[in-house]
């Protein structure tokens, strides 16, 4: 028997969105935002020699800054007021969520309910904003060196450290806009609108280098049909779930009526924690490269040794995209955040005790610390299988990668995980809207708001 939300989720169609006035706001108000974005990746750091830059860019395309290109929509290609994305603020959510988890006063917050988690916010904030400044000073050191002719150095780090800062929070304040008044997570639909943007770029760029480059005709198809696999088998994986029988016991209605026991199901994901452990892994990646992209200056003469201080030049050679130690510390910590977001998504032990409140239990389990034992262990093993297939999903490109050097960054596991899972997670979201607006729709049409006033 299919359930109401079910049954309304079947009749929906354009006529339905259509008088879903709300959504068409919503989403009128996520497109106007992510425009101002990509807007945003056009207009130059003030005081960048552009020729200069591109020397410097075209150095590094295929390494370090091409990967971090990809995050930030092209915006690093360009040198733009968002080049930094919105990497400081990830890196700040991973600190203050393990914090939380750690630290008593932060995790008191925790459990207050909104006030605690609007406080929270405020520190995530704060956090931000520290490792705004402080990446934004280290690229603007290194940048210093393409900046116009006759400019001062303080001046332009200045003004550049202002100008990325001042992006980096303008994004983050966009993402929560989008979260709070559009539709789907603002800061992965920023993420999101850079990759898909850039994306037909380098599938054209594929294409045409095919015909002029003189590459097989047979590795662009394989290249087609791998990314036609790995979008399938993401579809696959993110919408497969463990049911768990939930049990109601009768209640006693009147003196010699009782209701009838009702069940229901508590799904849980295979990939709890979604596309979260690949974005918080890439963050920690591009701490180190960044440092020696912009320091060194030339991130292959820092690998060949032609850099001064051999920390750097180790960093260079072994943390780069492609070497065995980069795909190594990704897969580890990828599964690393695969637990620890789904510690942080789904308390066992707070899903018992709310079950034991209203009366359900797991058929065969005794309430309390048993079913808190059993959903870890069902959560456990859940985990294990999410973890082994985003690790295989962000790695297999990689590895892919090392060997054939034309396949572009953009057509990788990691940026078809971000794009496949917010595009599931945000039309699920417009569905969500749909079926309250059809349950408001049949509210106003019933007698259950009383009776017209003549």
């Amino acid at each position: 028997m299919a359930t109401a939300a079910e049954q309304l989720a079947r009749n929906m169609n354009f006529g339905t969105f259509a008088k879903a006035k709300d959504l068409q706001n919503r989403l009128l108000f996520t497109l106007f935002v992510l425009f101002l974005y990509r807007l945003g990746t056009y207009i130059p750091l003030p005081g960048i020699d552009p020729d200069q830059f591109a020397q410097l860019f075209a150095s590094q395309e295929g390494g370090m800054l091409g990967n971090m290109n990809m995050f930030a929509g092209g915006a690093i290609e360009r040198m733009s007021i968002f080049a930094l994305n919105v990497m400081p603020y990830i890196t700040a959510s991973i600190i203050i969520q393990m914090m939380t988890s750690s630290v008593p006063s932060l995790e008191k917050l925790k459990k207050e309910g909104e006030s605690g988690r609007k406080q929270i916010n405020q520190y995530t904030r704060y956090l931000t904003l520290a490792f705004a400044i402080v990446q934004s000073f280290g690229i603007s050191m290194g940048l210093s060196g393409a900046a116009y002719d006759g400019l001062p150095q303080w001046f332009f780090v200045l003004t550049a450290v202002t100008t990325f800062t001042g992006g980096t929070m303008f994004l983050m304040l966009m993402g929560e806009q989008i979260t709070a008044r559009g539709v789907g997570n603002g800061i992965s639909l920023i993420i999101f609108a850079g990759i898909i943007a850039e994306m037909p770029r380098a599938i054209f760029n594929l294409f045409s280098g095919s015909r002029e480059q003189g590459i097989n005709v047979v590795f662009v198809v394989g290249v087609a049909a791998l990314v036609i696999a790995l979008t399938v088998f993401i579809v696959f994986i993110e919408r497969s779930q463990r049911r768990v029988l939930i049990q109601y016991p009768k209640r006693q209605q009147a003196a010699n009526q009782a209701a009838q026991g009702q069940s229901s199901f508590m799904p849980l994901k295979l990939n709890t924690s979604g596309v979260i452990p690949p974005i918080f892994a890439i963050a920690i990646l591009m701490l180190p490269l960044t440092a020696v992209g912009f320091m060194s200056g030339d991130t292959a003469a820092a690998a060949q040794g032609g850099t001064d201080g051999g920390v750097l030049a180790w960093i260079a050679t072994n943390f780069s995209p492609g070497s065995w130690t980069y795909i190594i510390t990704y897969g580890v910590l990828v599964a690393f955040f695969t637990f620890f977001y789904t510690s942080i998504m789904f308390n066992p032990e707070e899903t018992a005790d709310n079950l034991r409140k209203y009366g359900g239990f797991v058929p065969g389990i005794r309430p309390g610390r048993n079913t808190a034992a059993y959903f870890d262990y069902v959560l456990t093993r859940l985990t294990t299988i999410g973890a082994i297939y985003l690790v295989f999903v962000c790695l297999m490109p990689e590895i892919l990668r090392r060997y054939v050097p034309g396949i572009p960054f953009y057509i990788g596991g990691t940026s078809l995980l971000i794009v496949v899972s917010v595009t599931m997670d945000t039309v699920t979201q417009i569905q969500s809207h749909l079926i309250a607006h059809q349950y408001e729709g049949l509210i106003k049409k019933s007698r259950l708001g009383g009776k017209r006033k003549k």
